[in-house]
């Protein structure tokens, strides 16, 4: 007998047998992976937070949920100043905020609902750079775990709930395509953006059921401050997007209610190849790090 190659989870085959890439609705044991409807988030009207909101992604989506209506937008980020002149710039609430601190992050909801009323819509964006590369520097992987990951738990700690009671709510945890794919040239980097993408999941399990819908977003390459002189880690060759492009991707993501929102599309057929044939995704990943770093 001939044996037959499995799809990608979730995929259907056509009627040749071939993977399709359509849902399939077949279950697998008791799990429905085509069950259910999705309703978007129309943002208008509604109390949003955004950290990490001084500039990059983080300004660019609050810029983009004022300009669609918002009722408000809390903006959180650890540099005052710049973040008071762009919150100032739009109209939001600038609220200075280390996201690693959990009472930080209990203050900054409060904030936002004493301003303009419970919160519907918490955008988790702050970050870290992965340049210069400090691997070996463990205080450097404690920050990053508290900012990539830990941030995003803080978050859902505090609003999730009153969400829930509330009927509804959303949380877009911006993590990068290095949590399904990999920043080879950040161990730490990589590692906790896949504990980003991993807590997302759970989240979406957890929360997604009681109303609170979760997603992740994955970019590739922005044209940011953090990612400026960053040594290219092969996402060049994908297109280098502005901050306002990847906002725009985030915003439709959110109306649309999908779980992983990607800022370039070949993020996810990279992450299927890489799901599909690991082995050979890491021989690949090995060779084409060896070719970028040759001439540095």
């Amino acid at each position: 007998m001939q044996a037959v190659a499995a799809c990608p989870l979730g995929a259907g085959r056509s009627a040749r047998g071939a993977c399709s890439g359509a849902p399939d609705s077949r279950k697998f044991g008791e799990l429905n992976f085509n069950a259910g409807e999705t309703i978007g988030m129309d943002v208008s009207g509604k109390v949003a937070v955004v950290t990490g909101a001084a500039g990059g992604i983080g300004f660019a989506v609050a810029k983009a949920l004022m300009a669609a209506g918002a009722k408000g937008v809390a903006m959180a980020d650890l540099q005052p100043e710049p973040l008071a002149a762009r919150a100032k710039e739009i109209g939001g609430l600038a609220c200075p905020t280390d996201v690693s601190d959990e009472a930080a992050i209990q203050a900054l909801a409060a904030k936002a609902e004493a301003a303009y009323g419970p919160v519907d819509l918490f955008v988790s964006n702050a970050g870290i750079s992965p340049k210069p590369p400090r691997d070996d520097d463990n205080g450097h992987w404690a920050q990053q775990w508290g900012v990539h990951v830990m941030a995003h738990l803080f978050a859902a700690r505090a609003v999730a709930p009153g969400m829930a009671a509330r009927g509804g709510g959303k949380l877009v945890n911006v993590a990068s395509a290095a949590g399904i794919l990999m920043q080879m040239n950040s161990a730490v980097y990589t590692a906790t953006k896949h504990g980003a993408v991993g807590l997302a999941e759970w989240l979406a399990v957890e929360w997604g059921p009681k109303g609170v819908s979760v997603a992740v977003v994955c970019p590739l390459r922005v044209a940011t401050a953090m990612t400026a002189d960053t040594p290219d880690s092969g996402t060049v060759r994908d297109g280098v997007l502005s901050a306002d492009e990847a906002a725009a991707q985030i915003m439709a993501g959110i109306a649309d209610d999908r779980f992983m929102i990607y800022t370039h599309p070949t993020a996810g057929a990279y992450w299927a190849k890489k799901a599909a044939d690991p082995e050979r995704w890491i021989k690949s990943m090995a060779s084409l790090k060896q070719k970028l770093t040759a001439g540095r």
